[in-house]
């Protein structure tokens, strides 16, 4: 059974992800209208009734704005930490959401939902909790990690197992030092607790460049502080400075902002 994933979405106004097999698939994260994930789905001829679960990063609203009205009236369970939870139903767009819709994921513990294997792992954001996720599916591994300031050495661990790879590229360094940002914003991007920019996601891949990996998705560009072409160059370049030539590079895509991206086939 091949895997699919497409972003439905992916930056500050909106961050939704799918992964699924023939029969089911899950979200990670809806923080895009529980409209717009119905019709994206909808024209990828993705049933909306194959969603076996959303798994939630953390609270800021660009990752849960969809997730009240999504979970309303069909009972797909929302999994994440206690401690994301909490934070999720304290907001005053998410509070209507049931208890029964909750299911806590520790910490480096397998979680076996529709034929994956998801283990979440904890990354640094100025949240009150933020996690990453590794699934696994046959011979598939692959990690999601979109919001974190720095690559920790846990973060790294689990970066560094997967062959299909969505990682953060936010910002590139100068528009974002020259841009009209006042500074106390630009310090909290810049900092370990706020996003990755190209260079710093760019040099951490080229520096551990896995062989077996076979896709890596950008994720999460900041609309006014970066553009699609840099973020492609700047790992493209990357990696030919560290001797890895152009064809021997895996698939580098650069995740839509507002509106799907292409759905990616992953083998058997």
């Amino acid at each position: 059974m091949k895997l699919k994933f497409c972003s439905l979405s992916s930056g500050s106004s909106g961050n939704c992800y799918y992964l699924g097999n023939e029969f089911h698939g899950i979200l990670i994260d809806a923080g895009i209208s529980a409209g717009a994930i119905r019709k994206f789905l909808k024209t990828m001829d993705i049933s909306f009734e194959s969603i076996v679960g959303v798994l939630v990063t953390h609270n800021h609203s660009d990752h849960i704005k969809g997730l009240e009205v999504l979970t309303r009236n069909i009972a797909i369970p929302i999994y994440t930490t206690q401690n994301i939870w909490e934070s999720i139903i304290s907001s005053p767009t998410q509070h209507k959401i049931t208890d029964n819709r909750f299911q806590n994921i520790n910490l480096h513990q397998n979680l076996h939902l529709a034929g994956f294997d998801i283990e979440a792992f904890p990354v640094f954001h100025d949240a009150p909790e933020t996690i990453g996720f590794h699934i696994k599916y046959k011979t598939h591994k692959i990690t999601i990690v979109t919001d974190l300031g720095h690559i920790c050495d846990t973060a790294a661990s689990y970066i560094k197992a997967a062959n299909f790879l969505v990682i953060e590229s936010n910002y590139d360094e100068q528009m974002l030092q020259t841009s009209s940002y006042p500074y106390f914003l630009k310090e909290r991007i810049f900092s370990n607790n706020g996003h990755l920019s190209n260079d710093q996601t760019s040099t951490f891949i080229a520096d551990y460049f896995p062989k077996e990996i076979s896709h890596i998705c950008l994720a999460h560009l900041s609309k006014n502080n970066n553009s699609p072409e840099k973020a492609f160059q700047t790992l493209q370049q990357t990696l030919i400075n560290k001797g890895i030539p152009q064809n021997k590079q895996p698939k580098i895509v650069v995740l839509n902002r507002i509106s799907p991206t292409e759905i990616i086939h992953l083998g058997n």
